[in-house]
């Protein structure tokens, strides 16, 4: 997938005219480099091609095919893992780039040509990988002074030990090495036979189908008395409601929706059916389970807060490294709202949301969302992971790949929960330790008494939702 800024989906419309038919991309041809993200785009010819850049390289990445335009003029193309990008050109040499699935728009200037070293061989061997490994976190991590780590240091400590022709676990021990003190799970090295690493904030477990089946067991046998809660999206999505009236919603992640296709219109199709068969009128109150997400796409996410509101509110303003000299420099914040879904019945309820340190990325921008839901909403449980970037995956010149965080998003005060992540407003057991126990669902219980005592509350005392 081509590293694009997440986004609303854009309301460009059906595609119409023959997909791939010359010209019908006509005022975006050409090469285009964006206001971050370390990318160059060259349309031509019906085809779409990335090269990811750093101040060392230029090297060629994926690929989308045109497949035609929008009502409005809006090129479209389709990359092999069904992503639609989106790109419409704004005059003066500049566009617009949407990938459908973000929240974000990318700023795209005109270049007269490729940069020259996009027309050079790619570099090769160990110390090539190395630099462009460096340099590419060098330019887009935004993260090194609150993680306490001299990103320069690192170079001068390895890179003597880097030599063309060492074996290659070597070469993935010392990358690895490199990165594991930043602790960021939007970090990983996938080395193919070689190797792969990834990992979680320390004192939590990276989310996997296997913890996701024990989790839900677990619930059914705490929680739920037993009963297995419907099942929705492939396994991704549970709702069952108890007997007081309380729906309790499980998501464990935002995205892989159906086997058949892995087009964000899709998964927001199933989602919305999902949606659709939960939230009802007679909901008395909900109960979101976000324990263990692995994440996805935010704008899946925002669908989500859309069904859980009446009146727009904030969600959280996205804003991206785009000084690859200055580690401060930041495009300007582009801010993302919740809209309620126009046309379908919406939550307004009382809202209890379950976090913890498996809730990731998509999970964490959902959560971040529902901070300023005017409604009462209460956080219950641990920290979210604290990782809310998309991640942006380059490729070495051997062939490996790697990811990194290049990207903040903001609260309405302009800080992040980047790190520590979320904090929740009523702390409880850790989830974790409390499936392999078998010890009672804390937060579970704690949410069902703040939701309970505030409908025993004066109704002059309904103020809005915890702001954390």
């Amino acid at each position: 997938m081509l590293a694009v800024v997440a986004g609303p989906a854009a309301a460009a419309g059906p595609a119409v005219g023959a997909p791939g038919a010359s010209g019908a991309a006509d005022g975006v041809d050409g090469v285009w480099r964006s206001d971050g993200y370390g990318t160059v785009l060259a349309l031509d010819d019906g085809q779409l091609r990335e090269y990811q850049t750093t101040a060392v390289s230029c090297l060629p990445g994926d690929s989308a095919q045109f497949t035609g335009r929008s009502a409005d003029g809006t090129a479209l193309y389709t990359g092999d893992d069904e992503t639609v990008y989106r790109i419409r050109a704004q005059g003066r040499g500049r566009a617009r780039l949407h990938a459908d699935g973000s929240v974000g728009d990318r700023r795209l200037l005109r270049l007269p040509a490729l940069p020259g070293r996009c027309t050079q061989a790619k570099p090769a061997g160990a110390r090539a990988a190395f630099d462009v490994f460096w340099q590419t976190f060098e330019e887009n991590y935004p993260f090194f002074a609150a993680k306490h780590l001299d990103w320069h240091a690192v170079r001068d400590r390895y890179r003597a030990k880097v030599h063309d022709g060492m074996p290659d676990g070597e070469l993935f021990a010392l990358l690895r090495a490199m990165v594991r003190p930043l602790h960021d799970a939007h970090v990983f090295l996938d080395a193919g036979d070689t190797g792969f690493f990834a990992q979680g904030r320390p004192g939590t477990v990276v989310p996997s189908p296997e913890l996701d089946r024990k989790a839900q067991h677990y619930v059914e046998r705490q929680d739920l008395a037993g009963t297995a809660p419907r099942s929705f999206a492939g396994g991704r999505i549970g709702y069952a409601q108890l007997t007081d009236g309380t729906g309790y919603l499980r998501i464990s992640g935002f995205g892989g929706y159906d086997s058949a296709s892995r087009a964000y219109a899709r998964d927001s199709a199933v989602l919305d059916g999902a949606l659709t068969e939960v939230i009802t009128p007679h909901l008395k109150h909900l109960i979101l389970d976000l324990r263990i997400n692995g994440g996805g796409s935010d704008a899946l996410a925002l669908q989500v807060a859309e069904r859980l509101t009446d009146h727009p509110c904030f969600a959280y303003a996205k804003r991206t490294r785009d000084n690859p000299h200055d580690p401060t420099g930041f495009t300007r914040p582009q801010p993302v709202r919740v809209t309620p879904a126009p046309g379908r019945h919406r939550y307004t309820g009382p809202l209890a949301v379950l976090t913890g340190g498996e809730t990731y990325s998509a999970g964490e921008t959902l959560t971040q969302a529902l901070m300023q839901r005017p409604a009462f909403t209460v956080r219950v449980g641990q920290n979210t992971q604290g990782v809310f970037s998309d991640i942006l995956t380059r490729t070495l010149p051997d062939g490996w790949t790697f990811g990194l965080p290049n990207e903040e998003y903001l609260t309405p005060s302009g800080t992040t929960f980047d790190g520590p992540g979320i904090p929740p407003d009523i702390r409880a057991g850790d989830f974790v330790h409390d499936i392999s126990r078998g010890t009672p669902d804390s937060a579970f219980t704690q949410a069902l008494a703040a939701l309970r005592a505030h409908d025993s509350r004066p109704p002059t005392s309904d103020g809005p939702a915890r702001r954390g």
